[in-house]
């Protein structure tokens, strides 16, 4: 018996890998690959990190309890609901860590964020993965009918990841109305300022309907923090109790909050840059189509790809136009909307696949 298996239960080490996005070994090539901003640190965040160096011999505020009051008046939530973590996806292992217990089932889309089956596993847990629809989206029927005694959470994903596509607010309110209350749903919208859909989802709105519906956002993404690994959780009282019972202590670093403080303060500066990306993105969508390109309609910063077993051939011609991707096995390529000249590297890489799909 190796020592590892002396040591470790066997669910862990079956555990799937989390496979990041790539770094580029060279300065000229441009990282697509993890869906982060193009946009260098917000000024205000710099500042508010500077501030905060000279107190780090001291333990970080264990419940982040000054960022948590400016998110309730942020999200006109109150305090006693708002749960800081190291990360969103750190939120969702203590979660499900909290619900699942040996056996338990997790319903959930898929493909979605691969960390979500991992983290079910490492609880204990069994993943019931619903398969996507064609267009990329949840099925909420199919969802629905997955539920069973056996059920203790069903993860959404609004935009998904890596497919883009979101719900909107009348699909979600069905389908929440529907879940029997003692099952708890967790919202993820890691990507949610991305959205600029009519009928977009309004959780906050749904929050106030539903006491099992728990929503998580993040500063990794439009923030531009993702070095820095913030996010939050918001539930009803109850919900959040339990989330914060089994909560890292101290699992939020001081810069981190700091940080965060300061970006949520800088709500024009994020909100002109996402704009920026989202007329990036705009624009590739537009000249993937009048090319005959076919991908789903993305309401986040990156498109996907469905290339199947040809999806490693168009990662490596990307390699050579100069930008990394994510590679999502035989499914399909996941890329990130990030600066103009990325987008470029993308069309021109899509060029040499078509070329080469035609000599064959």
């Amino acid at each position: 018996m190796d020592n590892e298996q002396m040591w470790f239960r066997p669910e862990v080490l079956a555990l799937p890998a989390y496979v990041p996005g790539k770094k580029p070994g060279d300065s000229n090539v441009i990282k697509l690959a993890s869906n982060e901003t193009p946009f260098p640190t917000l000024p205000q965040v710099e500042a508010a990190i500077a501030g905060a160096v000279g107190d780090l011999n001291r333990y970080p505020d264990m419940f982040a309890t000054d960022l948590a009051a400016d998110l309730a008046a942020f999200h006109e939530w109150p305090d006693a609901g708002i749960v800081v973590g190291n990360g969103s996806t750190a939120l969702i292992e203590k979660f499900l860590q909290a619900v699942v217990g040996a056996d338990g089932e997790v319903v959930l889309p898929w493909r979605s964020f691969e960390a979500y089956p991992i983290a079910i596993q490492a609880a204990g847990g069994i993943a019931v993965k619903v398969p996507l629809t064609r267009e990329g989206a949840h099925d909420l029927r199919g969802m629905l009918k997955a539920i069973t005694p056996r059920t203790r959470a069903v993860l959404l994903c609004t935009p998904n990841n890596p497919t883009g596509v979101a719900m909107t607010h009348a699909e979600l309110s069905s389908f929440l109305a529907e879940v029997p209350f003692e099952v708890p749903v967790l919202l993820d919208e890691a990507y949610v300022n991305f959205v600029d859909m009519s009928g977009a989802v309004d959780s906050m709105r749904l929050l106030k309907q539903h006491q099992n519906l728990i929503v998580l956002r993040t500063f990794s993404k439009a923030y531009g923090m993702a070095g820095l690994r913030c996010g939050y959780a918001l539930a009803h009282q109850q919900m959040a109790s339990g989330l914060r019972a089994i909560g890292t202590p101290f699992g939020v670093n001081a810069l981190a909050q700091a940080a965060a403080r300061a970006a949520l303060g800088s709500q024009q500066l994020v909100t002109e840059q996402v704009e920026s990306l989202l007329g990036e993105r705009d624009r590739i969508s537009s000249a993937l189509a009048a090319q005959g390109w076919q991908v789903p309609a993305s309401q986040a910063n990156f498109l996907w790809f469905e290339f199947g077993d040809l999806s490693k051939r168009f990662e490596e011609l990307c390699g050579e136009a100069g930008i990394t991707v994510r590679r999502f096995g035989n499914e399909g390529v996941r890329v990130t909307i990030a600066e103009h000249e990325g987008s470029v590297r993308l069309m021109r890489a899509l060029d040499m696949f078509r070329d080469q799909l035609r000599e064959e």
